[in-house]
């Protein structure tokens, strides 16, 4: 059974009969001014990607860590971490998060526990590997890298696992803990997909200790990504002019998403530089609101942790479809019943 994403516009296409080309996709928390593709040379697409190619050495500096795996999107990696932790395990993560990792740790024969927003030490003491998003997807939850470090030693102490998906970390560096990676019983999970917004190349990292790094790469085998993708996923690492430009911009976006959102009824819960997360009884209303202009935004529905039980959560426009929100989101009825 396939999970439900953000950005799957051909089945709201069909739905609404609006041609693709038509919508402004605003459902997957990715970059819409992302990373400029380079000119590729002709060579790469004509050879076997090279392993040797500095990617491993350029992803190492860019995140500030030992080692680095590179693989088919962090998608990729996330699939393999179940099936390196070998013997049945308790798999503690929150309720509201990335739901492709339960569903992996499921699919492997782990058992998944579910806790609200933070860790309590009842499941730091009983969990064989606890799982988190910093910050969280789709709640914007963020985790000091000292309470991160600190469950990680008790954790690592009885052989348990840390596990942190940072995809959304690249826009605020400080939450990271990758330069701790190296350390046994930690995985961070890095991905371009989102503020490099280049989730086509699906290029993603998995970080960790040199021995755990070797076996999985045994389990993905060799080539998982694509020469061209390496060749662009190094340019977009190295480029630190355009790394701090975008640094500097997204929040100012995301902060005038925030305000345009609240000024037609639809104040964030939280967010990050790339989304705003919104909490509201009539979630499903707006969605289709808004999908009948053409805007496509995602909805999480039965959201156990959230009193009104709905919420949306908005990506950030480009500059050419901003005028297009505003207008759409003037003209809901606010009578309308959410059913």
């Amino acid at each position: 059974m396939l999970l439900e994403h953000g950005g799957n516009l051909a089945l709201a296409a069909m739905q609404y009969n609006i041609p693709l080309a038509s919508w402004l996709d605003l459902s997957t928390g990715i970059n819409p001014n992302g990373y400029p593709i380079p000119n590729i040379p002709a060579e790469i697409w004509q050879r076997l990607p090279l392993e040797n190619d500095g990617l491993i050495e350029a992803a190492c500096g860019f995140y500030g860590c030992k080692f680095a795996l590179a693989a088919a999107g962090s998608q990729a990696a996330l699939q393999i971490l179940p099936q390196l932790r070998g013997a049945p395990a308790k798999v503690a993560m929150p309720s509201l998060m990335y739901q492709e990792h339960a569903k992996a740790w499921q699919h492997a024969g782990h058992q998944v526990l579910k806790f609200a927003a933070y860790p309590d030490e009842n499941i730091i003491n009983n969990a064989d590997v606890v799982l988190l998003c910093n910050p969280n997807n789709p709640d914007g939850t963020q985790y000091s890298a000292a309470d991160l470090l600190g469950w990680h030693t008790q954790l690592a102490n009885r052989g348990g696992w840390l596990i942190v998906d940072e995809a959304f970390a690249d826009a605020t560096p400080a939450l990271s803990i990758a330069q701790y990676a190296h350390l046994e019983g930690l995985f961070v999970l890095r991905s371009l997909g989102k503020f490099f917004g280049l989730a086509g190349v699906r290029v993603g990292f998995l970080l960790g200790a040199e021995a755990a790094l070797l076996r999985a790469q045994e389990e993905i085998g060799p080539w998982s990504i694509t020469g061209p993708s390496r060749f662009v996923a190094k340019q977009a690492l190295t480029d630190k002019i355009w790394q701090e430009n975008t640094r500097s911009q997204l929040p100012v976006n995301s902060l005038r998403l925030a305000n345009l959102l609240t000024k037609y009824g639809l104040k964030p819960l939280a967010g990050t530089a790339l989304f705003q997360f919104i909490p509201t009884e009539k979630a499903s209303a707006w969605q289709t609101h808004l999908a009948k202009h053409g805007i496509w935004v995602r909805l999480f529905s039965g959201v156990t942790t959230l009193k009104e039980q709905s919420a949306l959560r908005f990506g950030l426009p480009p500059e050419a479809g901003w005028e297009r929100l505003e207008v759409a989101l003037k003209s809901f009825d606010h009578h309308v019943d959410d059913k």
